[in-house]
């Protein structure tokens, strides 16, 4: 394997230009995604009306600002209040567009995949004449893109999101992300934060603040080869976002072995962050089928809904899906190779 074969590969799939790839993804994802969402999508994204829709039992994690008192001392047993949803939505896509973003070991990277989910939600909500911003993170936040709810918004959106950004030499601090949207948006809004958490500590603090305040969504960018290691012998990695390269042998079932546990820890604790944060999580992986997973995701998003359990780490993937109460240490800077 070449010295730079695991490095980020460029956006290979990503139409040539932004119009291709929206109108490409309207006929492919958006218009099952309108049938089974059956016709809008206020049954997935649920705002913050003031109309009183229905009661239920309160269950842990739940606002007590929403807890009925009268029903509550009726009935000995506290119920909260369920609200229609608001049909003014504000949506805002928080996006690391680092340089780990750029890397996928097969054909699609996680940039291709962030740009396909951003271009597919953006439409759905801007669809109903609601409006979505943006705010983009390159090493810093270099685009602050205010809400709009056209068309052409959206394809504005997507063309800032393939603009090349400089190599940033000192790795991600998503915070300063996290930290800007806290200042920015200040009416309650649907926030969806898309990376694939691979940063400096410190971001989950500003990420529980954010959920406080609005209803956060983490999008979990992230490639098979993260996760373990192929047996490709004697190969050269190099850290996308610093340039440090690593020569390690690939052969070796132990160092696979080890790379693997090391991978598995620092997963466990990155979604105990998530789960800590209380922000629901969907995870994308660049071997996913996009339109499964967002049904996959609204599922769960509705049956939280009906059921009113406490925030949760939604749409996991299958066995990966683990439980959060591992270790407490915070998701590490990047995925560290074992010596």
């Amino acid at each position: 394997m070449p010295e730079a074969a695991l490095a980020p590969a460029r956006l290979q799939t990503t139409p040539a230009t932004a119009e291709r790839l929206l109108r490409q993804l309207e006929w492919t994802v958006l218009r099952r995604l309108d049938g089974v969402l059956q016709g809008d999508y206020r049954t997935l994204l649920r705002g913050a009306g003031v109309d009183l829709a229905d009661l239920r039992e309160y269950q842990l994690h739940d606002d007590v600002r929403h807890i009925d008192w009268n029903v509550t001392a009726r009935l000995q047993q506290p119920y909260v209040r369920q609200f229609i949803e608001d049909r003014d939505l504000g949506a805002w896509f928080l996006l690391d567009l680092t340089g780990s973003i750029d890397f996928g070991s097969a054909e699609v990277t996680k940039l291709a995949v962030s740009t396909a989910f951003v271009a597919t939600l953006a439409r759905v909500i801007t669809r109903h004449g609601n409006r979505v911003g943006a705010l983009m993170y390159g090493g810093k936040v270099d685009t602050v893109l205010p809400p709009g709810a056209s068309r052409l918004h959206v394809l504005t959106l997507l063309e800032h999101m393939r603009r090349p950004r400089p190599a940033s030499r000192g790795g991600t601090a998503l915070a300063e992300l996290l930290r800007a949207a806290e200042a920015l948006v200040k009416r309650r809004s649907l926030v969806f934060v898309v990376s694939d958490f691979i940063s400096a500590p410190g971001w989950q603090q500003a990420l529980g603040r954010l959920s406080h305040r609005h209803e956060v969504v983490a999008v979990r960018l992230f490639d098979p080869l993260e996760m373990a290691l192929p047996d490709v012998g004697l190969v050269t990695v190099q850290d996308a976002e610093t340039g440090e390269q690593l020569l390690v042998d690939a052969s070796d079932p132990a160092f696979r072995e080890r790379y693997e546990a090391i991978a598995a820890q620092q997963e466990q604790a990155l979604r105990a962050d998530l789960a800590r944060a209380g922000c629901d999580t969907l995870e994308l992986a660049t071997d996913d089928d996009l339109l499964e997973s967002l049904l996959r995701f609204s599922d769960l998003r509705r049956q939280r809904g009906r059921r009113g359990p406490p925030r949760h780490r939604a749409a996991m993937r299958g066995a990966a899906a683990q439980d959060p109460s591992g270790p407490q240490s915070s998701a590490p800077a990047a995925r560290r190779v074992p010596a």
